[in-house]
């Protein structure tokens, strides 16, 4: 592949990149030389993708479509790289379906592949299909992003075999954390303070359930809502991970703990028996969701939602998809509070969000080079510089109306019911974030003045989701990541599921009073007799040989 200079101010960027080109795909797929200057190829060439789209994305305006639309066209206008989908999947189910024909020869392999699932991730691994890129990301990741993905090492982990890089994280970043989403007119109606403590959450519980809270004279309403559906650690909304963490601390139902150096599951762990007392009494007073174990996380929001519960814990985004019940519910507020302290007097700790899934490529992707220009270009929103210095699309995702920048889409020139996901129409469900879990509003309430693209977004936000950041970021500390997060050991591959099955029923028949509590001492027995043990002491093998090889120095990233 021919090379020329670029410009200075994009010197540094392609440096590397200009360092190591082949042949590239022309549009229409030929093989055509194409050459990179001033941060452009020419003629454009085309990266074909695997994409699952979320609702948010899946929506257009202007006649767009997904192929075709203002992010697209951006990428062939100022870099000459055009973006197709060519394996789209509308949920997880049935996106990592379509990749596992894709394995099996039924669906092409695009160029680049995020991929959301751990077992997957090493089946493509196994497969051959996919490409070692740690030389790759040494010589082509640009040094703003290698600063990032240094700060998150663990966060390749799925992706390293016998001391090989098959792919990196999305996007690595420590999520927002979850706070408790409270009925405030519900704790003022009944002279009540949020509640710190867990007698103090099982008083404010049994009164939002018997105490008439909302005044209208029925006892039709409950305390706290979540979802034991799919996980009693949902990581993100309906969660009722608090509770657990109370009586186990770091020890969380479904996660691992690295506690002196041993990984230890968290399901099992001492405290978690007391926990599910407290849930089955609970349970059995009416304070809880009655639908737990049949509403997803999601399903789950619509009972608070609708006025009948008091409590829901999430991340701080989670008040703008339950704020209609102050529309909907005359005198109704919601206020954010910090999830309570546990019974030794600590916090309550939660799962901690590193990345969202891997990027992994083609083994016959030979455009890294083109790929890093573009991913690097899409973190300009997340710095608040280039091009997306205050969004992707103005007009889209925000607007300058009178000469001021404005996020709120009703106000934009031409008035949108929401925000367009605009970054969500490139390579992944959600877009580039450096603002941890809410630095940006810690800062704004520190007095800091909102003077760059992304201190304006954040100070965009209403008062009750900004509150709920604050109070991310100042309890960051209680954000656990998963200390096991490489590929399914030998034995997960056989028992993980069976596992998994007979946790989340024993849970459930405890806390529906459909098993004595003492069923929880025989599922730990049966937990480490039916593959536990072998899963326990291969994961601490893992963890081990985890870092014998130095990855990170053969990718640059040290």
């Amino acid at each position: 592949m021919k090379k020329t200079g670029a410009l200075l101010s994009v010197a540094v960027l392609l440096t590397g990149m200009l360092a190591g080109c082949g042949p590239v795909k022309k549009e229409g797929g030929s093989t055509a030389e194409a050459t990179l200057k001033d941060g452009k190829y020419d003629p454009p060439i085309t990266l074909t993708i695997a994409k699952q789209q979320d609702e948010n994305a899946g929506k257009y305006i202007n006649g767009e479509s997904l192929n075709d639309n203002v992010l697209t066209r951006w990428g062939v206008e100022k870099l000459g790289i055009r973006i197709e989908t060519t394996l789209l999947g509308g949920d997880a189910a049935q996106y990592n379906t379509k990749l596992r024909l894709a394995l099996t020869g039924s669906e092409k392999l695009p160029d680049v592949l995020p991929v959301y699932d751990t077992s997957l991730e090493n089946d493509l691994i196994q497969s051959g299909l996919v490409k070692d890129i740690t030389e790759d990301i040494n010589k082509y990741m640009p040094e703003r992003l290698k600063e990032i993905y240094k700060e998150y090492p663990t966060a390749f982990n799925p992706v390293i075999q016998d001391g090989k890089v098959y792919g990196m994280p999305i996007a690595p970043n420590l999520t927002e954390g979850e706070v408790m989403l409270v009925r405030q007119d519900w704790l003022d109606n009944l002279g009540l303070k949020a509640p710190t403590t867990i007698d103090e959450f099982e008083q404010v519980i049994a009164a939002f359930t018997n105490d008439d809270p909302d005044g209208n004279g029925k006892q039709d309403t409950y305390g706290f809502d979540f979802s034991g559906k799919d996980s009693y650690n949902t990581g993100w909304v309906s969660d009722s991970v608090m509770i657990f963490s109370a009586y186990t601390g770091k020890h969380l139902p479904g996660q691992w703990y690295n506690e002196d150096g041993k990984l230890t599951y968290g399901s099992v762990a001492d405290g978690t028996k007391d926990a599910l007392a407290k849930l089955r009494d609970w349970y059995s007073k009416g304070y809880l969701n009655k639908e737990l174990a049949t509403q997803g996380a999601w399903d789950a929001l619509a009972d608070f939602t609708e006025g009948k519960a008091g409590i829901i814990i999430g991340r701080p985004w989670l008040y703008g998809s339950v704020k209609d019940v102050e529309t909907n519910v005359q005198g109704a507020k919601i206020s954010a509070y910090p999830t309570i302290s546990g019974v030794s007097g600590d916090k309550t700790y939660q799962s901690g969000q590193q990345n969202d899934g891997v990027f992994m490529f083609n083994k016959d992707f030979n455009n890294m080079e083109a790929f890093f220009l573009y991913y690097d270009k899409l973190y300009d929103a997340a710095f608040g510089t280039g091009d997306f210095k205050y969004g992707y699309a103005q007009g889209y995702d925000y607007d300058i109306v009178n000469g001021e920048v404005v996020f709120d889409p009703k106000a934009f020139n031409t008035p949108l019911d929401a925000v367009q996901g605009v970054g969500k129409m490139a390579f992944t469900k959600n877009t580039p974030s450096v603002d941890g879990p809410g630095k940006s509003f810690y800062d704004l309430a520190q007095g800091v003045k909102a003077d760059t693209g992304v201190l304006m977004r954040s100070a965009a936000n209403d008062p009750t989701t900004s509150a709920g950041y604050v109070i991310s970021y100042e309890n960051r500390d209680v954000l656990l990541p998963n200390a096991f997060n490489g590929p399914p050991t030998k034995t997960m591959q056989t028992s993980w599921e069976q596992l998994n099955t007979m946790e989340k029923e024993t849970f459930t028949k405890i806390i529906y009073s459909k098993e004595p509590l003492e069923s929880y001492d025989t599922f730990v027995k049966q937990w480490y007799e039916k593959g536990g043990t072998q899963i326990t002491e291969e994961v601490n093998e893992w963890y081990t040989n985890a870092g014998k090889v130095d990855v990170m120095t053969n990718m640059g990233l040290k």
